[in-house]
């Protein structure tokens, strides 16, 4: 009672004081119906305060988001129930949320009274340009009486979090390189360390014909090895997204790493619908098999809160994709790269793996010293080749769209690229 005393609105003060001068002035004069008036005048506002007071205890309140995971640019709706657990109708509410400032303006919803045991749906909606997982709430309420005599403010605690994930963009389907091309669905084959032999091979198992037995692994395992009847084949994709904040540039949403980021989701959930079994690595660490169910909500959940990072660097990075280094393709987004950096990359060609490389050229993005900027680029770009990979070049204004039938073309669409990148570097020396 003495909290809902405290929320008395400039109405229900300014009744006080009016029942305090009616008071004195009955006293004074000795007017009895004076004395009543001050009465009713003192006992509306406390009756107001005990009115919200009691009230205040017994709301429940749900929010829920549509979707919870948004793309960015998109827009989400936000619905608010709000239930009257008591007997006693409610007053007007403010309903407020607590946004972040990304999301925009606090939203203000006025509702009106809800009777007893009545529930109401409120909805706003919010929008984010950026990647990231927003909070929403908590949400405040402000409660009055129907006279606007007092009013109190309740906060709920809980809070609900909006991810807003990178712009997935849908690529057309074609058939990559290292694919099979046979009867039935044809995909990227993973080859074992060893080679095809020892791919398909096994611990013997008591009742296995003896003329099954592989010796070339059983020599170098220890252990009695047997030829498999067939060779496992699986689809395995490895996502290499390069972190490293100093191979990029620009800001906000316009910047090549967001380019690098929603390519990263969107080349993800193309080959999971392909039949993949996708992993995805980031500089940063980030380690994420996709190859179970959720698996791509897992992935987008991850690249919504992927950050550049100021200590990256390539060869921790290609540590980290070689800890599980099971074949299959490698396809790898990077920022700019020199020679050198190149050169190290070379080391994700084992396992027979199938190894594509959009090379993005940062210099696009902010032109800064663009003859210099032109001429690194195009080195780092022939070292790549150089070292067993199919690079796609990618400049600012480029769709991932529209450079992905390019990762179909076979050995000699990328030599031709080679010669041309080897011819360019020659002319920019020149």
């Amino acid at each position: 009672m003495r909290e809902a005393l405290r929320g008395l609105t400039t109405r229900g003060r300014s009744f006080l004081a009016a029942a305090v001068a009616a008071a004195v002035s009955a006293l004074i004069l000795g007017e009895s119906d004076l004395l009543r008036v001050a009465v009713l005048l003192a006992v509306l506002p406390l009756l107001a305060a005990w009115y919200v007071g009691r009230s205040r205890y017994k709301l429940a309140c749900t929010r829920s988001l549509e979707p919870a995971r948004t793309p960015v640019g998109s827009s989400a709706r936000v619905i608010l129930r709000l239930q009257n657990l008591s007997r006693l109708p409610t007053g007007t509410m403010l309903l407020e949320d607590r946004l972040p400032y990304a999301l925009g303006s606090r939203p203000r919803v006025v509702l009106e009274r809800l009777g007893a045991h009545q529930a109401s749906s409120v909805a706003y909606t919010v929008r984010a340009d950026v990647r990231g997982r927003y909070p929403i709430g908590p949400l405040m309420v402000r409660l009055t009486d129907p006279f606007g005599l007092c009013e109190l403010t309740r906060s709920f605690p809980s809070v609900d979090r909006l991810t807003v994930i990178p712009q997935v963009h849908t690529l057309p389907r074609v058939r990559l390189a290292g694919e099979y091309a046979g009867t039935g669905e044809s995909r990227a084959r993973s080859v074992a360390v060893h080679g095809e032999d020892d791919a398909a091979t096994r611990e013997y198992r008591r009742g296995d014909d003896l003329r099954r037995v592989h010796w070339r692994s059983t020599a170098r395992t220890g252990e009695l090895m047997v030829r498999r009847e067939e060779q496992p084949w699986e689809s395995r994709a490895t996502v290499v997204l390069d972190t490293r904040a100093f191979a990029h540039r620009g800001e906000g949403p316009t910047a090549s790493f967001e380019w690098a980021v929603s390519a990263a989701a969107s080349i993800a959930v193309h080959l999971r619908e392909g039949g993949y079994k996708v992993r995805m690595v980031t500089g940063s660490g980030t380690d994420i098999d996709a190859a179970e169910g959720g698996g791509e909500g897992l992935i987008l959940d991850t690249l919504a809160d992927v950050k550049s990072d100021q200590n990256s660097d390539v060869s921790v990075l290609i540590e980290h994709v070689r800890r599980r280094n099971d074949g299959g393709l490698v396809i790898g987004l990077f920022g700019a790269l020199t020679v050198a950096e190149a050169e190290l990359l070379s080391g994700l060609r084992g396992n027979g793996a199938t190894c594509i490389g959009f090379a993005i050229d940062t210099s696009t993005w902010v032109p800064s010293g663009v003859a210099e900027a032109e001429r690194e680029h195009a080195a780092a770009s022939l070292a790549l080749i150089r070292a067993g990979w199919r690079s796609v070049p990618v400049t600012h204004g480029d769709t991932l769209a529209a450079l992905w039938p390019t990762v179909a073309r076979g050995s000699q669409g990328f030599a031709y690229r080679a010669a041309m990148a080897e011819t360019t570097v020659s002319g920019v020396t020149r």
